[in-house]
């Protein structure tokens, strides 16, 4: 990925991160307009990964984070801007930058429970939502996680996607893998 596409691809998640950090939303016409230049640079640009596995990128981004806004622990405009990653970053290269997110997600989480003091609310929440995912296996039913746990706090989550897409670039270019 050459460095326009990198610099865009950034520039689109900081401005994501300043609406998230300042309105705890992320504009559907910022991940638009993200997604529709990282499909057009895919295609256009000689060494873009290409119209097709942008297109594949797009569509995994949003497949990969549906499952976290079912379940209410994402928003809608979260799995939009991983849906706008995946544009630019493409197929297969968006399963990894997800990894990354998701490894940035739980590191923020943590973090952010441990300054504000909840973390053991945040444990027992994540054990009951465990516990309540398990004894929905046994009697052969989808978990419901409606009348779940008090949220403990509200991540800004376009700040562990810009880092874990941030640490994905860096360890693509030390060629540094986790998968």
């Amino acid at each position: 990925m050459k460095v326009l596409t990198m610099a865009l691809l950034l520039a689109f998640l900081s401005g994501a991160v300043i609406t998230d950090l300042r309105a705890r939303i992320i504009p559907n016409s910022l991940a638009l307009a993200g997604a529709f230049t990282g499909l057009l640079l895919a295609g256009i640009l000689p060494d873009g990964v290409g119209f097709l596995r942008s297109l594949g990128g797009l569509a995994l981004g949003l497949v990969l984070f549906l499952p976290a806004y079912a379940l209410r622990a994402m928003g809608a405009g979260d799995v939009k801007l991983m849906a706008m990653v995946g544009a630019f970053l493409g197929y297969p290269a968006i399963f990894e930058a997800a990894l990354w997110v998701l490894l940035m997600g739980g590191v923020l989480a943590l973090a952010f429970a441990l300054r504000r003091g909840v973390a053991r609310r945040m444990a027992g929440n994540l054990r009951e939502m465990l516990f309540s995912a398990a004894a929905s296996v046994q009697i052969r039913t989808l978990p419901s996680f409606s009348a779940g746990p008090q949220t403990v706090a509200r991540l800004p989550y376009a700040v562990a996607i810009t880092l874990g897409v941030a640490a994905f670039l860096l360890a693509q270019h030390l060629e540094v893998h986790l998968i």
